[in-house]
């Protein structure tokens, strides 16, 4: 673990003694680093202190250290928040954040548009280079897709990092940061049409250490209603509506489940076209997690949100997206994993 304060370097192999990197597709902030420090001479008093919280970023990875060098993979970068200790005993402790908080801080001071960007990636680039102006940004959709982007407008004191990822939704993409700081557009992941990345499975030569399942209709719904007005297009009302209507499905719209609709709205969306196609597409996520499986298996730091994972476990094989885990800084360190839309493998 490396320490930056205004990109230059101020501290190398910083020792850990305890620590994990949460990631959470949930979540506004993507990873968020939870650390431990033993070394008292890390408490921070002065504002340019190398673990003070005034801009200080740490880089964080994990590997393993062989005589021949060492094999690390990145597990972000991460702005320091709250370092505190005792400052006679110690240990030092600090919770830090990737870049989605940097944007998300710096709410818009005046009333802002994407007035004069003419598709959506344009107005992504512009509404998040004016808070990180050299922030590299990926467009990873399948087809490349980088629709017009209509005419939005947030009021000052809007967050900035919600404008964001409304215009990433708009285009049917999901937007975080990844372990090397790019700001990375995606689709939504779907277990049975992306490639699985990783195997986990019990036994002999297996990784899966425990496992548990749990069914929740916490954030299960079996309709989207999207909706759009934008009064600075000059266009009238619009909505479009996707239902459950899997007879198979057991979250089917009219079925013992129930009615449970999700409410979007958006000045983004300007077409019925657009919002139909929009809740076409937020549907299939929405009614994924009807089942909740959560494993323990030994850590894989390359894993990363949204990934689609084999597990054979209890004489199942089925195939999950990662929805959160948590990667430990330890060797000794548990890693938990929380998958949601679990689908048979019949490959």
């Amino acid at each position: 673990m490396d320490a930056y304060y205004d990109g230059e370097l101020t501290a190398s192999d910083i020792p850990i003694a305890d620590g994990a990197v949460a990631v959470d597709r949930g979540s506004k902030t993507r990873r968020s680093l939870s650390l431990t420090v033993a070394d008292l001479s890390y408490l921070p008093w002065d504002a340019t202190d190398k673990l003070a919280s005034y801009g200080q970023q740490l880089v964080v990875s994990r590997g393993i250290r062989f005589s021949h060098g060492d094999e690390m993979i990145p597990l972000g970068t991460f702005r320091i928040n709250e370092p505190q200790g005792d400052v006679h005993e110690g240990p030092v402790t600090l919770t830090g954040v990737t870049a989605e908080a940097t944007v998300s801080d710096d709410v818009f001071m005046i009333p802002t548009s994407t007035r004069g960007y003419g598709n959506c990636i344009d107005a992504i680039e512009f509404l998040i280079r004016q808070t990180i102006p050299d922030a590299p940004i990926v467009n990873l959709t399948a087809d490349g897709r980088n629709p017009v982007c209509p005419v939005a407008t947030w009021d000052s004191g809007a967050n900035r990092w919600d404008a964001v990822v409304q215009v990433a939704t708009a285009m049917r993409a999901e937007i975080f940061v990844d372990v090397i700081g790019r700001f990375v557009l995606v689709d939504l992941p779907d277990p049975l049409a992306v490639p699985v990345v990783w195997d986990i499975a019990e036994g002999e030569g297996g990784t899966l250490i425990s496992a548990s399942r749990q069914m929740s209709r916490t954030s299960v719904f079996n309709a989207v209603v999207v909706s759009g007005e934008n009064s600075a297009a000059d266009t009238a009302p619009v909505s479009g509506v996707a239902y459950d209507n899997d007879p198979s499905s057991p979250t089917r719209w009219g079925g013992p489940y129930g009615r449970v609709p999700k409410m979007y709205s958006s000045s983004l969306v300007v077409t019925a076209g657009d919002a139909q196609s929009l809740a076409n597409y937020m549907l299939a996520d929405l009614t994924a997690p009807n089942l909740q499986t959560s494993i323990s298996s030994i850590p894989n730091p390359a894993l990363e949100a949204g990934d689609c994972i084999r597990v054979s476990y209890a004489g199942r094989k089925e195939l999950f997206i990662a929805q959160s885990f948590s990667v430990p800084l330890t060797a000794e360190g548990a890693f938990p994993i929380t998958l949601r839309g679990g689908k048979e493998d019949v490959g």
